[in-house]
């Protein structure tokens, strides 16, 4: 049966080119990781932050340049692009992470997600790498739609949706199950045009 509408982006929309590195405002870069992340990446899981916020836990750096490699391929296979926030200083010092994940090209749309380092946080990164990554989908590569979820406990995220143009839709409850339950969780969007 044809389809009524031509899909948003084209199958290959990231595969058919290797993963740019991407600029953002104050001195931070969006690069593909490399293996020589996983240390850096694996001291952040070990944060307890990282355990309330978020669902993964890392064992060991190695477990972590498995991930690496899982999000090498996930943009090969155009499901997902990840990016390590770096300063752009020369030294290149992991800050954070963002991403596009539940990627729908024939939609145009894709959810975001971040994280930053523990000294990194209250210093806007999250919202400069969200919002050149936002750029970057909308303007650049054409996505129509971007979503952000987080628990509605996590204040410090849903300030970040806010500052970077993500509109609060509503509150999808008990959708979010964290080490400590099921939370409510806030569902906040950009389309194009915003």
């Amino acid at each position: 049966m044809p389809d009524l509408t031509a899909p948003v982006l084209p199958a290959g929309t990231f595969s058919g080119a290797p993963q740019p590195t991407v600029p953002a405002a104050g001195g931070l870069l969006l690069r593909p990781f490399t293996p020589g992340d996983a240390p850096a990446v694996h001291a952040v899981f070990q944060d307890p932050a990282m355990h309330r916020w978020h669902l993964r836990s890392a064992g060991s750096q190695e477990e972590v340049a498995g991930w690496i490699a899982q999000w090498h391929a996930a943009w090969e296979a155009d499901r997902e692009a990840q990016w390590a926030v770096t300063e752009d200083d020369g030294a290149g010092r992991l800050v954070g992470r963002v991403a596009l994940r539940e990627v729908r090209l024939a939609d145009g749309a894709a959810e975001v997600a971040y994280w930053t380092v523990p000294d990194a946080r209250g210093r806007g990164v999250a919202a400069r790498a969200t919002a050149a990554l936002a750029r970057w989908a909308l303007r650049e590569t054409g996505f129509h739609r971007l979503e952000l979820l987080h628990a509605v406990a996590n204040e410090a995220s849903c300030r970040v949706a806010a500052r970077t143009g993500f509109v609060l839709e509503g509150t999808k409850r008990r959708s979010g199950l964290h080490a400590d339950g099921w939370h409510d969780m806030h569902l906040h969007a950009r389309v194009a045009g915003d």
